[in-house]
């Protein structure tokens, strides 16, 4: 049950006919981890706890640079040097006190991913290289999750939309069959600036919500492309190919 503290704080998100009581209780019984707490990872997990998420895992074994402020909205300068989950644990506790948090302070890996993934949902990549990214999509696959996929650099963002139990799901190795080449979608060589890291992170974490409630479409077998130095949003269809990772889900 809500309490009256619970429904107003909630309450502009209740209003919504596609939300509702139902829906809020949807958000609150839902467990979302979040791999890479940078650029976009932040966005979602301020997004996140703020509506009421019940439990969120967030995995990253950085500590804070001052490079990473100018978009990585949930830190600060008093929080340079210090490791970023334990900072964003104590930050979403301020946020939000009702929100159960996970903290891993590891890379994501084989050794490890497995064990942590199954307990969650949804899975945020918010991770800054393909290696990574294509990870969680093999572990996504194996343990039937929705995965939800960023990637930005300059003052682009794509994103992605997977739901792993359906047999008709593409993946992420469907459009991209090998790494990108080095520096492709890569903030560090490329440059990026913060609202690209916001504006894609928000999208990413508005996809979260869309899935928990079953509402509205999703990215199913597109991706999402924004360029916000020309203002442009593409989505463009990919299948499902012929003999990739996930041709047996």
């Amino acid at each position: 049950m809500f309490s009256n503290k619970d429904l107003e704080r909630y309450s502009r998100q209740i209003i919504l006919k596609k939300v509702g009581i139902l829906g809020q209780k949807k958000i609150q019984n839902a467990k979302i981890l979040i791999v890479g707490c940078g650029g976009l990872g932040t966005p979602v997990i301020d997004l996140l706890c703020r509506s009421g998420i019940g439990e969120i895992g967030i995995m990253d074994q950085d500590k804070v640079d001052i490079s990473n402020l100018h978009r990585q909205v949930m830190f600060t300068s008093d929080d340079v040097g210090k490791y970023k989950v334990n900072i964003l644990k104590k930050k979403i506790n301020k946020i939000n006190k009702k929100v159960r948090v996970k903290t891993y302070r590891v890379k994501a890996e084989d050794e490890n991913l497995g064990k942590i993934l199954k307990q969650y949902d949804v899975i945020v990549d918010g991770t800054d290289n393909f290696k990574a990214k294509f990870l969680l999509n093999e572990f996504s696959i194996k343990y039937k999750k929705k995965l939800i996929i960023g990637a930005i650099s300059k003052f682009e963002g794509h994103i992605f939309t997977f739901d792993l139990s359906l047999k008709k799901s593409p993946c992420l190795k469907c459009f991209y069959q090998g790494e990108p080449s080095e520096g492709v979608l890569d903030c560090e060589t490329d440059g990026i600036l913060g609202p690209t890291a916001v504006i894609a992170g928000s999208l990413q974490a508005n996809e979260v919500l869309k899935s928990i409630l079953n509402v509205g479409k999703n990215l199913s077998s597109h991706i999402l492309i924004i360029d916000l130095l020309d203002l442009k949003f593409r989505k463009v269809l990919f299948k499902k190919r012929k003999g990739c990772v996930c041709e047996n889900i």
